[in-house]
């Protein structure tokens, strides 16, 4: 899919497993697990959960010697599913000693995530960052450098502070904070290229709750590096809270060409979901025009027209039934995410709207003819009546994504 925002910030690509971040490469979409990473089992099914709903790139908390040593056999569970999305382990303060006793650990991971903010403290901080960077060089692993406000590098805030207060004109202690964050990232970021980490091993994120601090942080960022950089609102909350506020955030920052991966940092229902972060990640950029992951369905609101629930549960039949199907037509039908559905309830705007899309219906709405006009490419094709629309519809777009997307249609277009 074309870029709409026309020319994208220029980053250096990093390969992560067999994705690739950064540069002109489609932006990642990424997701975390919740599950203690020492079950091996639970945590392989969560995994394989997300990527099937299109993550392509999963973190992993790495806490401890456990679930360290769980972290090839996660892998192994995943490779016997027939999983192979990259794995990015999540490293605090022993994250030099886990990785450095655990040498299958360090392999089996695709990426390994520093936080500045505690990866060591006063002397310490150096050599234990040093060792986690060597752990990548010997492994041949890149590194994300993920400074988050929460665990900030109190001495270099501090330092920071205390020089802006000696300012002829000082600046706003949020503004003070938002520059430590950033240079906690690009001093990490130096300080590993020195080490001899190169800039095609480095993405960078600068993790904050608050909208308006995250787009400030991040185009201070992408004004000062071109490394590939992480985006996403970090604590952004539960339900449509947490969705409006990282697509607010990372919506203004992505129409502006920044950000090589995003993920939304989703508190779950109790019970919930986690692969709803798969979804909203996949929404925003569809949404935005940037990626395709499924074909889109258009749908009306509803109005005192359709008092009738019969357009409403079409259209939520239709988004069930491209949830299921998905993962068979991704592999059968190449392309297939580029197709553009509509479900609408009326005359006034149904007929219209469902010729905009490959294939359209309009219900009828209250006092109209029981009637159900299907628009596809543009032009009526036949009219649905009866107790059977639903059923109807949805094998006429099955039969359309064969005809468009199968086989003969592929080998049509090459001869």
């Amino acid at each position: 899919m074309a870029d709409p925002r026309g020319p994208r910030r220029t980053s250096v690509p990093v390969d992560v497993g067999a994705v690739r971040v950064g540069g002109q490469h489609p932006i990642v979409v990424q997701s975390m697990t919740n599950t203690d990473t020492a079950d091996v089992e639970a945590t392989a099914r969560q995994v394989a959960a997300l990527a099937r709903a299109g993550s392509e790139l999963v973190r992993i908390t790495v806490d401890r010697d456990e679930a360290a040593r769980a972290v090839p056999r996660i892998r192994d569970r995943l490779a016997g599913m027939g999983i192979n999305v990259p794995l990015a382990g999540d490293f605090h303060y022993i994250g030099h000693k886990l990785l450095a006793e655990n040498p299958a650990c360090a392999e089996a991971l695709d990426k390994y995530r520093i936080n500045p903010g505690n990866v060591g403290f006063k002397n310490k901080r150096d050599q234990q960052f040093s060792s986690i960077v060597e752990q990548a060089l010997r492994w041949g692993k890149p590194v994300r450098i993920g400074v988050n406000w929460g665990s900030l590098d109190q001495e270099l805030l501090t330092h920071l502070m205390d020089e802006n207060s000696r300012a002829a004109r000082p600046m706003t202690a949020r503004a003070v904070l938002h520059e430590a964050i950033v240079q906690s990232g690009l001093l990490s970021a130096a300080r590993a290229e020195e080490l001899g980490l190169g800039a095609d091993r480095i993405i960078i994120s600068a993790k904050v709750s608050a909208v308006q601090d995250l787009i400030s942080v991040y185009k201070m960022l992408a004004g000062r590096c071109n490394y590939a950089l992480h985006l996403g609102l970090t604590e952004a909350g539960m339900g449509s809270k947490g969705i409006v506020a990282s697509s607010a955030a990372m919506g203004i920052l992505l129409q502006q060409g920044i950000g090589d991966t995003i993920r939304y940092s989703l508190t779950p229902e109790p019970g919930g979901d986690r692969t709803l972060e798969v979804r909203a990640a996949q929404e925003l950029l569809q949404t935005m025009g940037l990626r395709s992951f499924v074909p889109a369905v258009a749908a009306c609101p509803g109005c005192g027209r359709t008092t009738s629930p019969v357009f409403q549960e079409l259209a939520r039949d239709v988004q069930e039934m491209i949830r299921e199907r998905m993962p068979v037509w991704r592999e059968r039908y190449p392309g297939v995410e580029g197709l553009n559905l509509a479900v609408m309830g009326c005359i006034v705007n149904g007929p219209g709207e469902s010729k905009h899309a490959d294939i359209g219906i309009s219900l009828p709405g209250t006092g109209e003819q029981p009637a159900a006009p299907v628009f596809i490419d543009g032009k009526k094709a036949m009219t649905l009546r009866g107790p059977r629309i639903a059923e109807e519809f949805k094998a006429i777009v099955e039969d359309y994504i064969e005809k468009r997307y199968g086989k003969g249609a592929r080998a049509a277009a090459r001869a």
